[in-house]
């Protein structure tokens, strides 16, 4: 898939204005408030679960599996549309609609309501992610956007620290309704903010075109749908990013979606707790990882291409052993204290995989591949993880009463393996993609 020319290696990368940095601050927020919405299901599950009557397995798949056939399959016509279209308008729409179907989560009298309004947030949020990725490449010039992205990237972990600090909370000073009522209605007010206030970039505006042929390409004003789906899934760097990532997030998400209620419910933890303590590991781990993922791989990848697939592989590996002590000890204080690395560790893998994709293709298709990325990374991760560990904690009650979520959680190690494998797979293919671009 020909792309554009990122920066000379140990050229200094262009600088962007201060206008970049701005809009930066708003998709980020936007993608805090994404994330937010996402997982406040998980956060507030033991409430929820309290009051509507529904099993870890149905928990596993409102938040796993039916969120995710909208959020996913979704985004692919919504990034094909955005890629033709103004994807900040695109953006403020999305906003505006998960925001109010998270309204309508507080709303819900029984479990196929709660089902029905998180698949409707699932339809917004597939317009939410790959449309910032697009205008953030577009606003930050090659050699700066693995910064950029890993700084945007710090919505998953602000918006779930703000999630578990703000929903748990408002959860124990009120109800877990109250809590999906107000950030819907700040959702709202976002997104026309956002419609107001950010301009739309210039597509492929800072990226200099391989040659006379990549520049025609990269104008090209509408690619299509199925040009650009054959060329991302015939590349094999960019489908063993893909699946290397679902293999990661099917770990992640699994975490996101039960850590809370393994905690309190078989580690000890109050609600109060988990409002202060959780939100600071998860505040302070996932962010630091993000940051210091971007700033790597702006560094290391101009050494050498390999870095988009060592640097996830390498912390996964020290994020391994540091997961089972998190799952092993009873102690909530000590689990915590295990999981602040590997929370960092985890995401190691996020800032590479879109930094990649952006830079490997054109313009014009930016969105559409940064949502193919996302339909793998989730369907696999997003779809199955959650699903999976719910369903496992079912299948554990009747033999481990009191610890099924712990008995469940033992059973992601071989998906940590698995990416760890699949990731060093990726940097066997990239440096074969390598040799064939010097020896065509």
């Amino acid at each position: 898939m020909a792309g554009v020319v990122p920066a000379p290696p140990g050229a200094p990368a262009a600088r962007p204005g201060v206008a970049a940095w701005l809009v930066l601050a708003v998709l980020c927020f936007v993608y805090v408030l994404n994330f937010l919405d996402r997982q406040l299901l998980s956060i507030l599950a033991k409430p929820i679960q309290d009051e509507l009557g529904i099993s870890d397995g149905q928990l596993g798949r409102i938040g796993g599996l039916y969120f995710a056939m909208f959020y996913c399959i979704l985004a692919i016509p919504v990034g094909w549309l955005a890629d033709r279209a103004n994807r900040v308008r695109v953006l403020a729409f999305a906003c505006a609609l998960w925001s109010a179907a998270t309204a309508a989560c507080g709303l819900a009298a029984n479990y196929p309501q709660l089902v029905l309004a998180r698949m409707t947030v699932g339809v917004g949020e597939a317009g939410g992610v790959p449309p910032s990725y697009a205008i953030i490449s577009d606003y930050f010039p090659s050699g700066t956007r693995g910064t950029a992205l890993g700084l945007f990237n710090l919505g998953p972990p602000i918006g779930q620290a703000l999630g578990v600090a703000f929903g748990a909370s408002i959860a124990a000073a009120y109800s877990w309704r109250l809590a999906f009522v107000w950030v819907g209605v700040i959702g709202m007010v976002t997104a026309v903010g956002v419609w107001a206030f950010v301009r739309e970039p210039k597509k492929g505006g800072l990226d200099q075109p391989a040659d006379s042929g990549d520049a025609a390409a990269a104008l090209e004003p509408r690619p299509g749908l199925g040009q650009t789906c054959r060329a991302f899934f015939a590349n094999p760097v960019l489908r063993g990013m893909a699946l290397a990532c679902g293999a990661t997030q099917f770990v992640t998400y699994g975490m996101i979606n039960f850590t809370v209620l393994l905690l309190m419910r078989e580690k000890g933890m109050s609600l109060e707790d988990v409002a202060l303590w959780y939100a600071l590991v998860i505040g302070l781990g996932t962010m630091s990882g993000m940051v210091l993922s971007g700033r790597l791989i702006d560094r290391l990848a101009r050494r050498s291409r390999t870095a988009y697939a060592y640097l996830p592989a390498v912390g996964l590996m020290l994020a391994l052993p540091l997961f089972v002590a998190f799952v092993w000890v009873d102690s909530w204080r000590l689990a915590l204290l295990f999981l602040l690395l590997p929370t960092g560790l985890n995401y190691f893998y996020l800032s590479p995989a879109v930094t990649l994709v952006q830079e490997d293709v054109r313009p014009n298709q930016r969105v559409l591949s940064g949502a193919l990325l996302l339909l793998v990374m989730n369907l696999i991760g997003l779809g199955l993880g959650p699903t999976w560990l719910g369903a496992a904690s079912d299948f554990f009650r009747a033999s481990h009463p009191h610890n099924s979520l712990q008995m469940a959680f033992y059973t992601l190690i071989p998906f940590y393996v698995l990416a760890i494998a699949l990731f060093l797979w990726l940097a066997r293919s990239i440096r074969c993609q390598a040799l064939q671009e010097a020896n065509p």
